[in-house]
C-alpha cells in the first residue's frame, strides 16, 4: 500500500472574489500535491470555501441580496480560479453544507465537557480577523491585520478553555511534533504561547450572525464561532460525521496543512487544542507563507488593493503565473508583485531558458539524427559531469520541497538547464555533425540532452505540469509523469533506443 499524503489549504472568506494571494496558496498546496503523487504516495488535496463569517453576512447586506445567494456566488468564483490555476484537489469543502454542519457538531460534542462553558463577554472584535482583540494587539487604536477600529461587543457566548492546554501545546511546537515551517513562525507561535494563554469564544449569538452558521448543539440562541466552525473543515472534508467515515480514518491526520501567515495563532494553537480535547490525532505540520503585496501593501479585498489572478492568466497564461508565484515569490516572506518582474521570468527563465533549450536540441536532433533517440552511454568526462550534476540537483531538490523552499529547488533545476546550454556551447554538436568518424560521440551528446531534457521536465513538473508533458510528448515518451516511479525519474536512461522526437513549434514565445 503507498503511503498516504493529505494536504489542506485554508478555507477563505467568500465576501468577495479571490485576489492573487489565494492564488499563490493555492499553488503552492498545489504544487506540493503532486510533488508527493509523484513520489508514489496516496494523496488527498483539500480546500474549500468559508461561507459562515460574519464578513460574508454583512458584505450580503451591503449588497441587499440573502446570505445563501452571496456566499453560493462568490463560492463558484473560488472554484472557477482552482480550474483556472489548474489545482489537482480531490474535494471542496462548502460549509454552509449540512455534511459540515454535521460533523462540526459532532467534534463540538466530542471535546470535554470541562473545555467549553459560557460567560457573558465584553472585548472588542475584528470583522476582519474574525477575532476579539486585546488592546496590546492594536496598533494606534486599529486592528494592525485590517487598518480599521474594531467593534466594542457584549453578549453571552461559549468559550472554549484554551488556558487547559498551555503545556501541552508548548510542548507540542518545541517538540516539533506539530511542525512550524519557518522557523521563525514557530518561535512566534512558541513566544505567544508563553505568554500565557487566554480562553477563546467559540460561539455567537444567533442574532448577531442574522441567523447563519452553524447551530450549537443544544442550544438554539447560539451558532458556533467561525474559527470551531472553519477549522473542523479539515476533517468534515474527510467525512467526520458523516455516516460512512472510512475517508476520514484513511487519511487523517493532515500531514500539511498550508496557510497564510494571518491565521498562524488559529491553526497552531487553537486547532490543535480543540483536537486534543476531543481526543483527535494532530496534524504533522504547518506550512506558513507570507503575503503577496502590491506596492508594499498587502493585497486586502476588504482595501481593494488587489491583482485580479483571473486576468493573468488570461493575459500570460497558467503555467507562466504559476512558475512566477514558486520561483519568484519568497515562500516565507512577504513579496512585492509586478508585472515587470513576471514579465522578465517568462522571457529569461522560460522563452530564452527552457524553451529555448529544448528547441535547439531536438531540432539538432531532427537535422542530424533523424528525429530518432539513440541510446547511447555517456561516459565521457562532460558526461559524466552533467550526471553528476542531475544527482546532485536531484538530491537539493527533494531537501528543498520537504521544507516547502520552492523558490530555491526551482534555482537549482535551473542550474541544471544552464548545466546543459554550457554542454551544448563546449562540445559544438553542429562541428561533431560534419565528421561521420565521430557518429557515436554525436549520439552520446544528443541521448544526453534528450536525458536531461526528460529529467528537468520531473523536475518541473508539480509547478508547470503542462510543459512538463508536453516535453515528454516531444521525446517520444508515452507513460505520463505519474505513470513512472519517482527512482526511475531520478535514474539516468529512462529514454529507449529509437524514440522519435517531435520538434514541434517554440514552447515559450518571447513576449513582445
Amino acid at each position: 500500500m503507498p503511503d498516504k499524503f493529505f494536504i489542506t489549504t485554508a478555507i477563505p472568506y467568500v465576501n468577495a472574489s479571490p485576489h492573487l494571494g489565494m492564488a499563490l496558496e493555492y499553488v503552492q498546496t498545489d504544487v506540493l500535491a503532486r510533488y508527493h503523487r509523484q513520489r508514489g504516495k496516496e494523496v488527498y488535496f483539500l480546500t474549500g470555501a468559508d461561507e459562515n463569517s460574519l464578513k460574508n453576512v454583512r458584505a450580503a447586506e451591503a449588497e441587499g441580496v440573502p446570505t445563501a445567494e452571496l456566499v453560493r456566488r462568490n463560492t463558484q468564483r473560488f472554484l472557477d480560479l482552482g480550474k483556472a490555476l489548474e489545482i489537482s484537489n480531490d474535494a471542496f469543502v462548502r460549509t454552509a453544507d449540512a455534511r459540515h454542519h454535521a460533523g462540526c457538531q459532532k467534534l463540538w460534542a466530542a471535546c470535554r465537557p470541562e473545555d467549553i462553558y459560557k460567560k457573558t463577554y465584553k472585548g472588542l472584535y475584528c470583522v476582519g480577523c474574525e477575532a476579539f482583540l486585546t488592546e496590546a494587539d492594536l496598533v494606534d487604536g486599529k486592528c494592525p491585520e485590517h487598518q480599521r477600529e474594531p467593534e466594542p461587543i457584549e453578549e453571552e457566548n461559549y468559550f472554549f478553555k484554551l488556558s487547559n492546554y498551555q503545556r501541552p501545546l508548548e510542548e507540542l511546537i518545541a517538540s516539533g511534533r506539530y511542525r512550524v515551517v519557518p522557523e521563525s513562525r514557530r518561535n512566534e507561535i512558541l513566544s505567544f504561547i508563553r505568554m500565557g494563554l487566554q480562553d477563546f469564544s467559540i460561539s455567537r449569538s444567533r442574532a448577531r450572525a442574522k441567523d447563519w452558521g452553524v447551530p450549537v448543539p443544544g442550544d438554539d440562541a447560539q451558532v458556533m464561532y467561525v474559527w470551531f466552525d472553519a477549522l473542523s473543515n479539515y476533517i468534515t472534508g474527510l467525512g467526520f460525521g458523516a455516516e460512512d467515515e472510512s475517508r476520514y480514518r484513511k487519511y487523517w491526520p493532515a500531514d500539511v496543512h498550508v496557510i497564510g501567515k494571518g491565521i498562524i495563532r488559529f491553526h497552531a494553537v487553537y486547532w490543535p487544542a480543540m483536537l486534543m480535547s476531543a481526543r483527535l490525532p494532530l496534524p504533522a505540520s504547518l506550512f506558513v507563507h507570507g503575503y503577496v503585496n502590491l506596492g508594499g501593501q498587502k493585497m486586502a479585498k476588504s482595501t481593494g488593493n488587489i491583482i485580479d489572478p483571473f486576468e493573468l492568466v488570461g493575459q500570460y497564461g497558467v503555467t507562466t503565473l504559476r512558475y512566477y508565484l514558486m520561483r519568484h515569490i519568497h515562500p516565507f516572506q512577504d513579496s512585492d508583485f509586478s508585472v515587470e518582474q513576471l514579465e522578465h521570468a517568462y522571457n529569461a527563465d522560460l522563452a530564452n531558458g527552457l524553451g529555448n533549450l529544448l528547441s535547439r536540441s531536438l531540432t539538432m536532433i531532427e537535422k542530424n539524427a533523424g528525429a530518432t533517440i539513440q541510446r547511447a552511454p555517456c561516459e565521457g568526462e562532460a558526461e559524466r559531469a552533467i550526471r553528476a550534476k542531475f544527482d546532485e540537483v536531484f538530491e537539493s531538490y527533494e531537501r528543498l520541497m520537504e521544507g516547502f523552499d520552492f523558490s530555491q529547488a526551482l534555482s537549482k533545476v535551473w542550474e541544471a538547464q544552464a548545466a546543459l546550454d554550457r554542454y551544448i556551447t563546449e562540445k559544438k554538436p553542429w562541428e561533431i555533425a560534419k565528421d561521420p568518424a565521430r557518429a557515436a560521440e554525436l549520439a552520446d551528446v544528443f541521448y544526453l540532452l534528450a536525458e536531461g531534457l526528460r529529467m528537468l521536465a520531473s523536475l518541473v513538473y508539480p509547478v508547470i505540469p503542462q510543459t512538463a508533458a508536453e516535453i515528454w510528448r516531444r521525446l517520444g515518451l508515452e507513460r505520463g509523469h505519474l505513470e513512472v516511479s519517482w527512482a526511475e525519474h531520478k535514474r539516468w536512461g529512462l529514454l529507449k533506443d529509437g524514440l522519435r522526437i517531435d520538434k514541434g513549434t517554440p514552447l515559450f514565445p518571447r513576449l513582445t
